[in-house]
């Protein structure tokens, strides 16, 4: 996911302030994005979820991760067993396409947000949101696998857009419902197509001297051509994408933690000692309170991975399984991956190379990079990183977007929706963005609280039929077609 800090250091047009009414909107959607991200509401209800969900699944994350990464990644398609299963894309294939649209900027530039503003103990309330976020990766996963649904053209449809109105008794199902599809396909324009493509086009633009149009032409071109294939074609590209684009950025990490290994535990004592007493580059009150740590720890870390918010659990809906518990399995892996791994590297090169304390957290990993690898490798890994994370981003929020359109309008508004989120790449690689930043991480925001809701009211469902899963396949090796199957409905048994 894209930080916003990258917008306000990579402008490509003018900057010039609006005034009078717009600007009064601006100040107005940057109070509202303050309250809604700060310590009072998102961050300790995503935190509390994870919390609850930990508790309710026996500590799921912690005890099935070793079978989860193996099944994802060493047994593609359950080793055969699920290849029959309902589904569109494979495990593996769900779980890139969600990585995609996660691994993003925010994993190069809000870590370093986080370390400038909260210090280096930021990095550990990282880690803590990421165990914790885990537990919800696997709920909203599981939910979306249990109560998704087929589409009039014959593909899968699910995401909190359908398990909160099949799963969540009454009105306040279908209304939760629908106010995450149109949250969700707000946050699609915005954190999942505008502010990407402008990314890419401000960095080969500072990089390079590109032209934004020409950037967004192609830029639009290419996904345009991979939307008209569906979540086949999306699946397809980011199985083979991500994995390279991560192994392509963390192999530049492990490089300068090498190069830099007798730092790495004077980097660790400032993460576990910064924890709790707070230590920012910034300094005085704003810096060096054990709160801000924790603040800004918890807030980027939630940010990169998405825990919760149920953006995810879209693609797991596609995944060919037999059983709601193994793909969630799969799915929580993807909060590993993005937290525990990427954002962890980006941590410690920065920490270990001294470009923490510097004043531009936009600049910070990029300097680390520089500093950290022979020559100008570094500038054009930091370059290039960027450029992939932020375009794969796109291809995971298009599909968050089609589905969501598909459940408010029907099949018949996936084409208009995918023509003008076509459309919108090319405009945000030539657009000053200005309060698109703000809107986009408020509607990313609102995604958030009615998904957390039908998570915590349905947290007795997912307990209980993962615990009577995990009796019959303990270490996830058993064939998809010889458990005990679900039942088609559970309206009636989601309370408690």
């Amino acid at each position: 996911m894209l930080d916003p800090t990258f917008a306000a250091a990579h402008p490509i047009a003018g900057s010039a302030a609006p005034a009078g009414a717009l600007s009064a909107l601006s100040d107005g959607l940057e109070a509202f994005d303050a309250f809604l991200w700060g310590p009072w509401l998102l961050i300790p209800l995503l935190l509390g979820t994870g919390v609850v969900l930990t508790i309710r699944l026996r500590g799921l994350q912690v005890r099935k991760l070793g079978p989860a990464l193996r099944f994802a990644f060493l047994q593609r398609d359950g080793g055969g067993e699920d290849a029959s299963a309902e589904g569109d894309i494979s495990h593996y294939q769900a779980l890139t396409t969600a990585l995609a649209a996660t691994v993003g900027v925010g994993n190069i530039v809000g870590v370093a947000t986080a370390i400038h503003l909260g210090g280096p103990g930021a990095l550990f309330w990282m880690w803590v949101t990421a165990l914790f976020g885990m537990a919800s990766k696997y709920a909203e996963a599981f939910l979306a696998v249990r109560f998704r649904t087929v589409d009039a053209r014959g593909r899968q449809s699910g995401g909190p857009q359908y398990y909160l109105m099949r799963a969540v008794p009454g009105v306040a199902g279908k209304a939760l419902s629908i106010f995450f599809a149109c949250a969700a396909i707000l946050a699609s324009f915005g954190i999942g197509s505008m502010t990407q493509s402008n990314a890419v086009a401000a960095q080969l633009h500072n990089s390079f001297g590109w032209d934004g149009a020409v950037v967004g032409i192609a830029l639009a071109i290419a996904v345009g051509a991979v939307l008209l294939g569906g979540i086949e074609a999306i699946g397809t590209v980011t199985s083979a994408f991500v994995p390279m684009m991560i192994v392509f950025y963390v192999g530049g990490c492990f490089y300068i933690l090498a190069a830099n290994a007798s730092g790495i535990p004077a980097a660790l004592g400032l993460v576990l000692g910064g924890a709790f007493t707070g230590h920012g580059a910034l300094g005085g009150f704003a810096g060096s309170t054990f709160l801000m740590a924790v603040q800004f720890g918890a807030a980027r870390g939630i940010f990169s991975n998405e825990s919760g918010m149920g953006s995810a659990a879209i693609a797991a809906a596609a995944a060919r399984t037999n059983h709601p518990t193994r793909q969630g399995l799969v799915s929580m892996t993807q909060t590993f991956i993005d937290t525990i791994v990427v954002v962890t590297c980006t941590g410690l090169v920065i920490l270990t190379t001294g470009t923490w304390t510097g004043s531009d957290p936009a600049t910070m990993t990029g300097d680390a990079f520089t500093h950290g690898l022979p020559g100008e490798w570094g500038h054009y890994i930091v370059s290039v990183s960027i450029v992939f994370l932020a375009a794969s981003t796109i291809l995971g929020w298009a599909y968050y977007g089609d589905r969501c359109a598909e459940r408010l309008v029907g099949v018949h508004g996936v084409l208009p929706f995918r023509l003008i989120f076509t459309c919108v790449v090319f405009l945000g690689a030539v657009t000053e963005l200005k309060d698109v930043w703000t809107f986009a991480d408020i509607a990313n925001g609102l995604m958030a609280i009615p998904n957390l809701i039908g998570l915590l009211v349905l947290s007795g469902l997912i307990a209980r039929e993962t615990a009577s899963y995990l009796e019959q396949d303990p270490h996830l090796r058993r064939r998809g077609d010889d458990f005990d199957s679900l039942p088609q409905t559970a309206a009636d048994d989601c309370a408690n």
